[in-house]
This record gives structure tokens, sequence and C-alpha cells, in this order.
């Protein structure tokens, strides 16, 4: 579960990323749709329907903290096909910066962290290096800070 403050902060963090819709037919804000896919993905929420399906159930106070937008005093959220087309389109290291901004501001400290690693079998790198998968865990928040994918040397 998100907080209301947590909710109603979450859409400031995707502002500064670029839309890349027309301008024409831009019922949603870049900015709220991506707020609404982070937070059912946070709340446990995977793949489009499921993400659609959990901005359907939002109360209308929850969808106006979002930013929705308002019609005839009810607030809507966008449809799966909108949120669909546009965590499609929209450039992955933009997300990625704003969400780490978000969980900088919300996350609880960690005191301590658990790093773990992985080397995957049958999987190299153009030089026929062996890949690893790294991750750093907090213990107290379970937030993964650094899941990285790096090829070992030969």
């Amino acid at each position: 579960m998100l907080t209301a403050p947590q909710m109603q902060a979450l859409p400031a963090f995707f502002t500064d990323i670029p839309d890349p819709r027309r301008v024409q037919g831009r019922r949603h804000p870049l900015s709220v749709v991506l707020a609404i896919a982070a937070a059912a993905h946070l709340c446990g929420a995977r793949g489009y329907k499921h993400i659609a399906e959990w901005a359907e159930n939002l109360s209308q106070s929850a969808r106006q903290r979002f930013g929705c937008r308002c019609v005839a005093r009810r607030y809507l959220v966008p449809s799966e096909s909108i949120i669909r087309d546009l965590l499609i389109r929209v450039d992955p290291q933009h997300l990625e910066r704003a969400l780490q901004g978000w969980n900088a501001q919300f996350s609880p400290a960690d005191a301590s962290l658990a790093i773990d690693g992985k080397t995957m079998c049958n999987a190299t790198d153009e030089r026929g290096a062996q890949r690893h998968i790294m991750s750093v865990i907090g213990h107290d928040s379970g937030a993964c800070y650094t899941p990285k994918k790096s090829a070992a040397c030969r």
C-alpha cells in the first residue's frame, strides 16, 4: 500500500520525461499515466492488464491524488492500451531516473545491505566472457538498489 503523500508526490517525479505522443489526443498527462503504472507495480500489479485493473479500482480520492483528468466531477484513469503504449514508448533511462528519485525520497533508510550475485550458465557477452548478475538489497526495506549485469574477466 502507498500512503496518500507517496501517491500525491509520484507524478511530480515524471514531469521531466519527454512525452513520446503527438500533442493531439493526449487525454491523460504522461506523468499521471507513469505514476499510476509505477504505483500499481509497487503494489504488486504485473502486466498491462493488471496495472489497468489496479487503476480502475482506485477510489475517486486516490485518482485525485494522482492528478487524474476530471470530467463531470469524476476522475478518469487511463485505459490498458494507453498504459501499454506509453510504457513501451517511454525512454527506460528517464523512467529509471525518475523512480530512483522517488525511491530516494520515500524509501526507508537501510541499516545494512545484502549483496548477492550469480553466474549465468551458457550466457556470454560478445567477447566470450561469462555474464554475471549482482543485486544489492536493503535489509529493512527490501528495496533492490542496483540490479546489474556484468561480464567477468576471463
